[in-house]
């Protein structure tokens, strides 16, 4: 009998009630109330930090840290090619230029070609990297942990540290991912950099339904990023703006959401670790196949499994297994098609972009929800190993 078996869905407690019906009875339903203060201290308590700033998106997040970090109009920022496009397009918002990296075997931005990037291809002038091929200041990097797993941070630090680039670390697939060995062990992804972004998506390990979080360990960069998010407002009486700022203020209801959803992070954690070995003790068995693994030096959330598919050796492509799965109920996905090669970012430096293209092609994104049960893992399985 076919099982229709969504790719990734919230996991929402029938508890969460109680928190929206008093968003509801105390008529605290939109951008004030107790909720955000309490969601806020509950995210940088479990990631370690002293503050966050509640957003209205991740994207929102990602746009208002790179406002606050300066990047301005004509400043270059690195990004990965290999990651959602909302990682992308807020550099486009400040009036600034992507140039694309390419990902290592975590799928994160690759470390080593960032370094020779800013070795090989800029000049650091007064404390300034500057791209010799347009004379601009390179002035930040986004690295992104993809899927949950952990980019290196200790390397794309010291090159940072070198070359006076920002960092903005967009975790906003990797809430309750950490590090276990190095200079960073103990440390959350997105407590390392200058500032992190969170997503709490419908899709995500937890949600909010939308929403995000800001995180740093500057308090003054996170004052200048909540002033913003509530448009920039002085005085709340005579409404004094001295700054354009934005509407996006996360809301009472969503905050409610977070905080019932936060207490069940670790366990969703479990969750999702155990579904990931039982896929690959299965499928890795099979001729073809290869679960791809998460950085053994971290402890990661293990948000999205990737399948990597090889067409000669499993006989199918990538493409005929995934609409043979969707035919048959059960949701997946490719990964993203690479930013650098979309229609808004063709004219766009992308450096030695080399592994990302063969990645985007044979990896698989398989049913990962938190209340995804073994029996509907085994059904997966079974469904990608009949040809």
């Amino acid at each position: 009998m076919k099982k229709e078996i969504p790719l990734s869905v919230p996991n929402l407690d029938i508890e969460t009630l109680e928190n929206l019906r008093e968003c509801i009875e105390s008529g605290w339903v939109s951008t004030g109330g107790r909720f955000i203060a309490e969601f806020e201290e509950k995210t940088a308590k479990y990631v370690g930090v002293s503050e966050a700033v509640a957003m209205q998106s991740g994207t929102a997040a990602l746009h208002t840290a790179l406002r606050v970090l300066g990047v301005q109009s004509g400043d270059e920022v690195i990004v990965p090619t290999l990651t959602f496009i909302a990682a992308v397009n807020p550099v486009i918002y400040m009036g600034a230029s992507p140039v694309f990296m390419d990902c290592d075997d975590t799928l994160c931005l690759d470390a080593e070609k960032l370094e020779q990037f800013c070795e090989e291809e800029c000049d650091l002038v007064e404390d300034e990297l500057r791209n010799r091929r347009t004379g601009n200041k390179v002035a930040a990097v986004i690295p992104v942990h993809v899927f949950g797993n952990l980019c290196d941070m200790e390397r794309i630090m010291e090159v940072a540290q070198k070359y006076h680039l920002k960092v903005l670390e967009d975790a906003t697939e990797a809430l309750g991912s950490y590090y276990k060995k190095g200079r960073y062990a103990g440390c959350f992804a997105g407590t390392i950099g200058d500032m992190g972004a969170y997503s709490f998506n419908a899709n995500k390990i937890i949600t909010t339904g939308g929403g995000g979080m800001l995180v740093s360990n500057n308090k003054k960069l996170l004052n200048h990023a909540r002033y913003l998010g509530v448009q920039a407002k002085n005085d709340t009486l005579y409404f004094v703006h001295d700054e354009v700022g934005y509407n996006y203020r996360m809301l009472n209801l969503q905050a409610a959401l977070g905080v019932s959803q936060l207490d069940q992070l670790e366990t969703f954690i479990k969750t999702k670790i155990d579904n990931y070995n039982r896929y690959k003790k299965r499928l890795n068995q099979a001729e073809g196949l290869r679960i791809l693994e998460f950085n053994d030096e971290s402890r990661t959330n293990h948000w999205f499994y990737s399948l990597l598919v090889g067409e000669e050796t499993f006989g199918e492509s990538r493409n005929q297994l995934m609409h043979r799965l969707i035919d048959e109920g059960i949701q997946c996905r490719p990964v993203w098609k690479l930013i650098h090669t979309q229609r808004p970012y063709l004219d766009c430096q992308a450096y030695k972009i080399e592994k990302a293209v063969d990645y985007a092609e044979h990896i698989l994104n398989l049913p990962c929800s938190t209340n995804l049960t073994e029996e509907e893992v085994a059904y997966v399985c079974d469904r990608i190993q009949m040809k």
